[in-house]
């Protein structure tokens, strides 16, 4: 079982910056979105989080303090100074701390805890990375013009990008990983100057270890921008924050 989450939490986040300066302190519902993030990973049973933190890291790592107080939660976090590079550099930053299999996400990705179960059910092999897809391609909570599409060949990942001309899929930005995914990072960007983790999971493809997991039902969001903001708290007011949040 996983146990460990990582988060990407270092950007600049200027899509979103009407709603707030540090994109994981947008709140929703009164939370902040890396709040409910972690909320979503601890319900579906993660004991510890690791958060690569970056611009304005010093005001996210005092409200990560307080929030491992007030909810008794394991969190540690790292920090990444080339924040405005891709962030594949901030999975990088992890390498040295987690040794062991680990969720990563998303910290502006808005998910219902069974994603997280949907995921972790699935058997992998050695060497092989495993990303929440959604085969609906109808989702009315999904910003086509920036969501990473996904090519897949039965259970296998056969191509991964925004540009994606040709897709039958929606990368959900939660994954199970291990070292094979910092090893790939590091791969594209030695060999395609692409140091993204989208690049990386284009490296495993090539070998047929990128795994793609059909969430079926389940809800996720990305709020990077102030419409998909509105969307999320649509859904939260239908649904309740407890929803989301485990």
């Amino acid at each position: 079982m996983i146990e460990d989450l990582l988060i990407v939490a270092a950007g600049m986040g200027t899509r979103l910056r009407a709603k707030g300066n540090l994109k994981p302190l947008v709140e929703l519902d009164g939370i902040p979105m890396i709040e409910h993030a972690m909320n979503a990973a601890f319900a579906a049973g993660m004991k510890r989080a690791t958060v690569v933190t970056g611009y304005h890291a010093d005001v996210l790592e005092t409200f990560l303090a307080e929030l491992g107080a007030r909810k008794s939660w394991q969190i540690n976090t790292v920090h990444n100074p080339d924040f405005m590079y891709p962030n594949g550099l901030s999975v990088l930053k992890a390498a040295t701390v987690l040794d062991a299999p680990f969720c990563l996400a998303m910290c502006d990705h808005l998910v219902e805890p069974v994603l997280y179960e949907r995921l972790l059910a699935t058997s992998l092999q050695d060497g092989e990375v495993a990303l929440a897809i959604d085969k609906r391609l109808d989702n009315p909570y999904v910003d086509i013009e920036d969501v990473t599409k996904v090519r897949l060949a039965g259970r296998h990942i056969k191509g991964i990008g925004k540009e994606l001309a040709v897709y039958n899929a929606f990368d959900c930005g939660i994954f199970a990983a291990g070292p094979a995914l910092f090893e790939a990072i590091e791969k594209g960007g030695r060999e395609t100057n692409d140091y993204s983790i989208s690049g990386g999971m284009q490296m495993l493809a090539a070998d047929e270890k990128a795994i793609g997991v059909d969430i079926g039902d389940a809800f996720w969001i990305d709020v990077d921008s102030p419409d998909m903001h509105v969307l999320a708290a649509e859904w939260l007011g239908l649904k309740g924050p407890s929803t989301a949040a485990g």
